[in-house]
């Protein structure tokens, strides 16, 4: 039994790539929405200068470094942040409960980021390849 849990907690870092890769391409795709118009939403056609296309630049830049693990703990800082902001200033004045106000995403997205800017982008980042190549 301590052997098979023993391979299980050893599986931790690359899971924490996995969440990184996961967390980085679900926020990227939000970016593409504002920025790009795919896939196609209400966001489409966003002005750049807007709240709403500050945030799909910082989701688009952000998310690819994330998923990417590239400058990890910087981006996924200033995502948490921004997702901090988009709960406040886009769901929190709805309602106060995050499964009603639709906020359960920005929650998450902002204490996955949170939790990715101290723990960093794990074994499979170019971070990591980046750093062996100092």
């Amino acid at each position: 039994m301590a052997s098979g849990l023993s391979f299980w907690r050893a599986l931790a870092p690359h899971f924490l790539s996995v969440l990184r890769l996961m967390a980085g391409l679900l926020l990227l795709e939000y970016g593409t929405m504002k920025i790009l118009g795919f896939p196609p939403s209400n966001f489409s056609g966003t002005s750049l200068a807007s709240l709403i296309g500050i945030a799909g630049v910082l989701e688009l830049v952000g998310g690819a470094l994330v998923a990417v693990g590239l400058f990890t703990r910087l981006a996924a800082f200033i995502l948490s942040g921004e997702m901090a902001f988009a709960y406040f200033i886009g769901h929190f004045s709805k309602n106060f409960h995050p499964a009603i106000n639709q906020g359960v995403a920005a929650v998450l997205f902002c204490f996955v980021f949170l939790y990715l800017s101290a723990a960093g982008g794990g074994p499979w980042s170019l971070d990591r390849i980046v750093r062996r190549a100092d």
